[in-house]
Formats: C-alpha cells, structure tokens, sequence
C-alpha cells in the first residue's frame, strides 16, 4: 500500500510556472462545482437545518451575539447579557467571527430590506463558502502531496468527509468550519512555500487567525509551527526563508489580533479559553524568534547553531507558559464537580476514544476508520523511505488531531479531513497503475482503495452491522419533535412578553435565538452560576424550584419531556421538580399554558402571590 511520491518540484506542484496559474483557476472551479453542488442538495431539501436548528447551540448563540453586536454592543464587551444569572457572563468566543458575520448580514439587508432575510441567507451561504475554501485547500495540498492524479481523489474523498462531518450544513455559523478551512489552508500554503514565495507568510496569518477564533485549534497550530522550525534545523537553504516569513506571519498577526481584540484594560489579564496575554506572549515570542533566527546568519550559519538557537528559544517559550501555571491543567480541571458529572460527562464532543467504544461502537468506527487507515499509510511511507518535507507536514497534523480525537472525540473532525490527503495519493497511486496496465486486479484495487478511503461507508457499515447485532426498538413518530429541535416549538414562547425563562441547558440557546426571554442555563463552561442555579431548581425539591422562581423573578417554565437532558435529570432525581413536573405533577404556583398542552415544548407560567 505504498506509493511513491513525485518530486516536489514546480512542475509537480503547478508553482511558479505557466501551467501555475491555470491550475488554481481549474482547483478553484473543481471546490466551486462541489460547493454548488452541496448547496443544490440541501436547496432540494429545503433547508431543513434552518427549520431545525436547535440541536446547534453554539450556531444559535452566535448568531444571537452577532445580533447584540449590530443593536449597539460594544466590540470589547463579550457579555452575553440574557443568559446566566442577572447581567449574565462573558463568553470566550472571539468578535474575529463576530464581525464577518455581522456585516455580511448588514450588507445583505441593504440588498434585500429584511434583515430575516438577510439572516437566512448567510446561514446559507456562510457555511458554503467554508465548505468551499475547505474543498481548494485541501485539493491544492492533495495536489502539493502527490501530483494531479491526486485532485480528483481529493475532491471525492474530501468532499464526502466534509459533508460527513456535519460543521458546513446550512446555519452553521460557529467557529468549528471556520478553524478547520484556516487550518488546511495553512497546511496547503506550507506545502507550496518552497515554490511559492509568499505562501509561508499567509501561512504564518491563518495559523494564528484559527488559533486566535478558538483555542481547540491550537495542537494544530503548534503542530505546524514545530515542523517548520524542525525542517528548517535540518535544511538551511531550502527552509530558511519558509521558517522566517512563517514567524513573521504569526507575530505580526498576533500582535494585530490582541491589539483589535483585547480592550487596552484587560492587556495584563491571563485568559486560558481565549486570546489573552497568554496567547500573545507564545504566539508573538514564537513568531518573532523563529523570523530572528531564520534572518540573523550568525544564528543559523550551521546546523549546530540553529539546534542552539532553536533550542534557547524552545526554553524561552517554555518559561513563558510556566509564568501561566493555571494554563497547563486540562481544560475543564477547575469545573464545578456537578457541572463535570452532570453536564460534560454527558457531551458526546468531549468523550474519550475509551467511552466512545464502550458506548457506541459504530460511531466509533465511523470517527476513526479512515484516519487510522491514513496513519498506516504514512507509517508505511515512512518505512519504505523516501520521506519527504510533504510528508513531515502532513503527518504531524494527522498524528496530532487523532490524538486529541483519542482524548476528546472532537478532533476526529479534524483527523477525518486530515486523512483525506494520504488517503487521495493512495487512490492516485491505483489510478495511475490502472491506466498504465489495465488488469482486473488493479481496477479491483484501484475500487478497494476508494471504498475504503470514504469516511460514509465505514458510517454505513458499522451502523448496519450495529443495527443487525441491536435489539429492535419501537418505531417513533418522526413528525413529533421530541427533543424540541424545531424552531416551530419555540413559536408561541416567541410571542409572550419577555421574561426570564427556567430551563435546562440544552434550551437555552435556542430560547435566545427564537425568542426575547432570558435564561438561566446553557452549555458554555463560563456559565457555572447559572448552570448550577439550574440544577439547584430542577433537581431539588419543588420547594426548592419555588425559591429559586421567587428570588430570580422567573415569569416562565419551559419543560421538553423528550430531549436527552430533561430524562437525565428525571433519572438522577426521580423525586425533584423536573421529574415531578414530567410525571404530571403540577405545583399550585405554575399554571399550564394552555396553547401548549401536548405539544413538544410545554409551558407554565408562573403566579406566586396570586
């Protein structure tokens, strides 16, 4: 299962010669036709995301901070205002995705007159272009990995994986598709530097740009700038250049990044979750070391010299991160103990490989199937020498995201579109064997290789045989919306007159989305008060629950029987308020509402004091 991989030459690659140009152009048709082509199903389908976003919640929340953002929010004030307890929590999300969003909208309803309109339209459109961007890059680094043969490959095999994935559907405004096409475009840039002089410098910005929206993108980020920093110790002359335009990339960007989006107030204040003095202080002494050493020759004249200076400056970022201690521990190590029992130990993005497998051994498959096969493939590659630059990149990203995927299962996002890259050489490989001697046993391998290298088969085989090994389950109505996905199951709490609403966490974006009221709960790891007033009401006592409505001035209770969250808490306290209140037992300080009776979301409205 070996392939050999072409020279990495201008010619190879589609750089800095005449057929440089046409080649973008062609790859840039080649993602274009896959977008619209994503963007024609789901139109046939109606976009049903749109209908049924609340499964979404941090879409939902921040398109809810975008609209606070253009009704006047200051850009430094990342308080989410109408959630949490009374004059809510600051969120950790960054305004750099704010801002695209907001005036995209602004822009759209100057055209249209409807800032619905407009809203609907770049939940639409947003995702498809990140589905596109993600769709070029990883066909230039297909192309930059294994030649022309691979762009095909590529396209398939990488559009299936992003569509499998699930973070371009329409309405998908969060940060994840976002991180994830600023990731392989740095990658792709990487891979052309050598022969593209100003790759390595963009490269540089849009390692920082993703690390700067979200701090899940940081292994990547420090994945990518460590193998810079390791090509260029063993390949001064080819590397040099690469090394010090990708440092200036990152410093330069980091610099911009924390001056734009951290208030001149807040400079000294370590933030572990978001761009903060933190972030800066590694970013920029990184950036602006390795772009020293790569320009300063008395510092990397030989590889002994480059080893010292690399050195110096790998111990100088090491003591910059132990000034941040609280910065090293796991990301949740200081959550509430209730809140890492009852809340993230029940969100399946944040579940182990171990839990994974014991829990849903399907998924499992489906999350790591093609980025193991990839890692074999590389493993391989490296056996059989030969390895290349490309090789070295593209590795550390795909060993690094299926590590983080072994710890959390979110990265597998980022394994799965990883892989696609050695994945597509591979197909190539058979392809090119194929036409050159036509046999049955290449056609069969060439056809095993694409089989394989789709993320969606493996889905669909291990569900089959998961389904076929099952007991069978009663069939539910598919027209109920049971979870309360639907943004029609928010309907009538949109019209009442805003007040604070009592619900579980899993509602609380959505609340916010669809309607004017405020909550006290929702599934953001700053939000610990209101969560845990939220457990307080709803585990306890109906007593308990009463006291919270009357100090907290609670005009609504919102109950979903059938959404995962609301039979957890009924399950760990059969005797509270929530399961009371599923079992039928209504307290004589709520009344039901009566154009809700039976329906997915019911509502009671509350009338202590008469």
């Amino acid at each position: 299962m070996a392939w050999k991989g072409p020279a990495f030459t201008p010619r190879a690659i589609g750089m800095g010669t005449a057929r440089g140009t046409s080649t973008w152009k062609s790859d840039i048709a080649f993602a274009l036709f896959a977008a619209l082509l994503l963007l024609a199903l789901e139109a046939q389908q109606g976009f049903p995301q749109l209908a049924s976003p609340a499964g979404d919640n941090d879409s939902l929340l921040q398109l809810v901070e975008v609209r606070d953002l253009l009704a006047g929010q200051g850009w430094f004030d990342l308080h989410q205002y109408r959630m949490g307890l009374e004059g809510g929590f600051v969120m950790h999300w960054s305004r750099l995705l704010d801002a695209p969003l907001a005036l995209s909208i602004l822009a759209v309803s100057a055209l249209t007159d409807s800032t619905a309109l407009a809203e609907q339209i770049v939940q639409i459109l947003w995702p498809a272009l990140q589905f596109w961007l993600a769709i070029f890059f990883i066909v230039r680094a297909a192309r930059a990995f294994a030649g022309p043969h691979a762009v095909l490959p590529a396209a398939v095999v990488g559009g299936a994986a992003l569509y499998y994935i699930g973070i371009f559907s329409p309405g998908a405004l969060d940060h994840h598709n976002v991180q994830l096409m600023l990731t392989l475009a740095s990658l792709a840039l990487l891979l052309e530097a050598p022969t593209h002089r100003p790759a390595a410098f963009v490269a540089g910005i849009c390692a920082t740009l993703t690390l700067a929206i979200g701090m899940e993108s940081a292994p990547y980020a420090g994945a990518l700038g460590a193998v810079v920093a390791l090509l260029f110790l063993g390949n001064r002359e080819g590397e040099r250049l690469i090394a010090r335009d990708f440092g200036l990339g990152v410093a330069g960007t980091s610099a911009l990044i924390f001056a734009a989006t951290v208030p001149v107030s807040s400079w000294g204040q370590a933030q572990c979750d978001t761009f903060s003095v933190v972030q800066f202080a590694v970013t920029g002494l990184a950036g602006a070391g390795l772009a020293i050493i790569g320009s300063w020759k008395a510092a990397n004249a030989t590889a002994a010299r480059r080893l010292m200076s690399l050195g110096l400056l790998a111990v100088a970022l090491a003591l910059v991160v132990l000034l941040f201690p609280q910065c090293l521990a796991a990301p949740y190590a200081h959550l509430d103990p209730r809140l890492q029992q009852m809340w993230l130990g029940y969100i399946e993005e944040a579940q182990s490989i171990v839990q994974l497998v014991a829990d849903d051994p399907a998924r499992a498959v489906a999350r790591f199937a093609t980025p193991l096969v990839a890692i074999v493939l590389m493993a391989l590659r490296f056996s059989h020498g030969g390895w290349r630059r490309q090789d070295s990149l593209v590795a550390a990203l795909l060993v690094m995201a299926l590590l983080v995927s072994a710890w959390e299962v979110r990265g597998s996002t980022f394994s799965i579109v990883f892989a696609v890259i050695p994945l597509s050489a591979w197909i190539a490989k058979w392809r090119q064997r194929a036409e050159a001697s036509p046999s049955s046993g290449s056609v069969l391998r060439m056809a095993a290789a694409w089989l394989i290298s789709v993320n969606a088969i493996w889905s669909g085989a291990a569900q089959a045989a998961s389904s076929a090994f099952a007991t069978a389950a009663p069939a539910r109505d598919a027209g109920i919306d049971a979870p309360c996905n639907s943004k029609a199951s928010f309907a009538v709490l949109g019209e009442m007159a805003p007040t604070t609403v009592l619900a579980i966490s899993n509602l609380g974006s959505p609340i916010l989305a669809f309607t004017g009221h405020r909550v006290f709960a929702g599934p953001y790891h700053r939000n610990v008060a209101g969560n845990l007033l939220v457990f307080d009401a709803l585990l306890g006592s109906a007593t308990d629950a009463k006291a919270v409505v009357e100090s907290h001035h609670v005009g609504l209770v919102a109950l979903c029987r059938g959404n995962p969250e609301s039979r957890l808490f009924a399950a760990r306290a059969p005797d509270g308020f929530l399961a009371g209140l599923m079992r039928g037992n209504v307290p004589e300080w709520l009344e039901p509402v009566a154009e809700t009776r039976g329906s997915p979301l019911e509502l009671y409205r509350v009338r202590l004091g008469g």
